[in-house]
């Protein structure tokens, strides 16, 4: 059982990094990839880069060089849901890009045209560890629900409003559901898990150079404990 986990920025992964014993590091499409073991599993761990496009790149990346089992991906969101504030987590447990839209073809917004799935569904095996996993960090609630991506960075409580009418989303962010429609398209059982940072749709923020810490702290907890129960 090989393992790919997904770190939109450095900080989010380097301490687990620095936990492996790495077996080989490979440069591919300006990343890098780090193979070995951690918690005696087999892992490849890697930083993809903010965004939709890099996130695809390198979850294809580890499909096809890495041949990985599972993916998993956990970094930092914006709250939609009214009852999520800055520090809880949020499980996903489908995924949709909210900036497709192909409406005017008659298209549900989120749709990609040709497409058989509309949402792009996480593993349950890998939600229920995700769930024991969350349930270690005292003080946090945890929702499972939909989570919305974008190449967009949302701070209008109108726009954060809208993506909780239309998508009944619970968190928006920039690389989940690019990384989820590539591992669906490879048959890869993937888990998307987000910190939240802010959510204007209740008024609630807190500064991301404060939180940044917290939620990596948060990411790499879920990410050490789920890789010893796996």
């Amino acid at each position: 059982m090989i393992i790919g986990i997904i770190g939109a920025m450095e900080e989010e992964v380097a301490s687990l990094i620095d936990e492996m014993e790495v077996k080989s590091k490979i440069a591919k499409a300006k990343m890098v990839f780090y193979s070995g073991t951690i918690y005696g599993k087999e892992v490849v761990i890697v930083t993809s880069g903010i965004g939709k496009v890099n996130a695809a790149v390198c979850t294809q990346i580890l499909a096809d060089k890495f041949d990985v089992d599972y993916i998993i991906n956990v970094g930092i969101a914006g709250g939609v849901g009214e009852e999520i504030y800055p520090g809880d987590i949020v499980i996903a447990n489908n995924l949709v890009q909210h900036d497709v839209d192909t409406s005017a073809f008659g298209e549900k917004l989120g749709q990609i045209p040709r497409m058989d799935a509309y949402d792009f569904k996480c593993s349950e095996f890998l939600i229920s560890h995700g769930r024991v996993a969350c349930s270690s960090l005292e003080g946090i609630n945890t929702f499972v629900g939909r989570v919305v991506s974008g190449d967009q960075f949302i701070a209008n409580s109108e726009k954060i409003k809208w993506l909780s009418k239309e998508f009944n989303a619970l968190a928006c962010e920039m690389e989940g559901a690019s990384i989820a429609h590539v591992a669906y398209l490879n048959d890869i059982p993937f888990l998307i898990i987000r910190s939240i940072s802010d959510n204007a749709n209740n008024g609630a923020h807190m500064d991301y150079e404060k939180f940044k810490p917290i939620a990596v702290k948060n990411s790499n907890t879920i990410l050490r404990s789920m890789l010893k129960s796996m």
